[in-house]
């Protein structure tokens, strides 16, 4: 399967986040995707770099004022004190409900705060660089479907489904699936879906995506009443206005046993081909294995070359978007199998 690299990756590697009160390393880290890259070209597939400009796609799915403080916040961190160059800034304030969120604050930290869903999404200095190349690349899948290709692979990092049309969270920035699918919206595919297995709810991509019905967005994840993130993610979420009823939320107990989420997944299934996409976008969060240090799923690995076959099954152009999965060293090997059960 031709796989897409971010070349740029690697300059996106903050040293620490927050987890449970703790001062703890990243979870996703650049270890994750050199382990899928090990994998993947062990096998013989063939590696590409991006060469598409994804900025088209961006701004459609991204508000101007997100953009233009995501390409410069790391800047604007530098030019309040040089020293800054070896801190990480966190948001510590959020316009919630009663809150004006129109306007922009002079203050760095307000702002980050305006643009963050939550503070598990570090800076660093190559963080832009990285989230842009990442979306590159799925731009560039998308182009490599319209020409042809049965499917492709977008081995990068940091992850998407998570951010939003003016907002990041959850490790994402750049919201690489809708990139994706907007591509493929873009070159001529009247109606795309896009599936996501990740363990967690890619609202950013529901957001991206809710008043729309070119893109059917389907998601099984962990139950929002528990896991992250938290308030989005509800079964009763089905889309508004023109796109109500091409939203489909497959939530599950955390838990929950491989046969139970094969269930869910094959409801999603049936509903991608009662959509008849032209193409699919498949946000393939790897955090359903059983070893992820920071999810509740009990998939194992040859749960996801089962995954695989049935993405086949669909019958439809497909681009496989790297999100999560957090057990790094056993990553590249499920994200291999994936890729060997799609073409078996």
């Amino acid at each position: 399967m031709l796989t897409y690299l971010n070349p740029a990756q690697s300059q996106h590697a903050p040293r620490f986040e927050f987890f449970r009160g703790e001062r703890v390393p990243c979870f996703e880290g650049p270890a994750r995707a050199d382990f899928v890259e090990q994998a993947l070209r062990a096998r013989g597939h063939p590696l590409r770099t991006p060469e598409v400009d994804s900025t088209p796609q961006l701004s459609r799915i991204h508000t101007p004022r997100y953009l233009d403080f995501l390409r410069t916040a790391w800047d604007q961190w530098l030019a309040l004190d040089a020293t800054n160059a070896e801190r990480q800034p966190f948001p510590s304030v959020w316009p919630v409900r009663t809150l004006r969120s129109d306007l922009e604050p002079q203050n760095f930290t307000a702002r980050l705060g305006l643009y963050s869903m939550d503070n598990g999404s570090p800076l660093s200095a190559g963080t832009w660089a990285a989230a842009k190349t990442g979306a590159d690349a799925a731009a560039s899948a998308a182009q490599a479907l319209l020409q042809g290709e049965r499917a492709v692979f977008c081995a990068t990092r940091p992850p998407g489904h998570h951010a939003g049309p003016d907002f990041m969270g959850g490790y994402c920035f750049l919201n690489n699936a809708a990139v994706a699918a907007q591509g493929l919206r873009d070159g001529g595919a009247a109606r795309v879906a896009v599936l996501d297995v990740d363990y967690h709810h890619g609202n950013g991509t529901q957001a991206c995506f809710y008043e729309r019905a070119d893109v059917l967005f389907v998601s099984v994840h962990g139950d929002p009443r528990t896991e992250y993130p938290f308030y989005l993610g509800h079964a009763d979420e089905t889309g508004a206005g023109p796109g109500a009823g091409f939203n489909l939320n497959l939530p599950l107990p955390a838990g929950s046993s491989a046969a139970a989420w094969f269930d869910a997944l094959d409801i999603g299934c049936q509903c991608i081909r009662r959509h008849q996409a032209d193409a699919l976008v498949v946000s393939l969060g790897l955090d359903t294995f059983a070893g992820d240090p920071i999810s509740q799923f009990r998939l194992q690995r040859d749960d996801f070359t089962r995954l695989g076959a049935c993405l086949r099954r669909l019958g439809l152009p497909t681009a496989f978007i790297l999100e999560g999965g957090y057990a790094a060293a056993e990553l590249g090997e499920n994200a291999a199998q994936v890729v060997q059960g799609f073409e078996s």
